[in-house]
C-alpha cells in the first residue's frame, strides 16, 4: 500500500480538499469538510478501495490520516 495513494484516496471523500493538501500527519478531524457523512464516506472508501472493515471507533479513536493508514495496513 503506497501512502500516496491512500492519501489521494482519502481526500476523495472531501468536495474542496485536495490531496495535496494532505499529508500523513493531517489531523483530519480538524478539516472544515470533517463531517459524520465524510466518516461514512471514509469507511466505504476504505473498504471499496482496500477491502478494510474499519469501524467508527477506529475512526474516533484515530488522530491523523497515518493513524487510519495503520489500522488499515495492519
Amino acid at each position: 500500500m503506497n501512502e500516496n495513494k491512500f492519501i489521494e484516496d482519502f481526500a476523495t471523500i472531501f468536495d474542496d480538499t485536495e490531496a495535496s493538501e494532505l499529508t500523513m500527519d493531517t489531523q483530519f478531524k480538524n478539516l472544515e469538510e470533517w463531517s459524520s457523512l465524510a466518516a461514512l464516506g471514509l469507511l466505504a472508501v476504505m473498504e471499496e478501495e482496500y477491502d478494510a472493515e474499519l469501524s467508527s471507533k477506529d475512526i474516533e479513536k484515530s488522530e491523523t490520516i497515518q493513524d487510519i493508514y495503520n489500522i488499515i495496513k495492519g
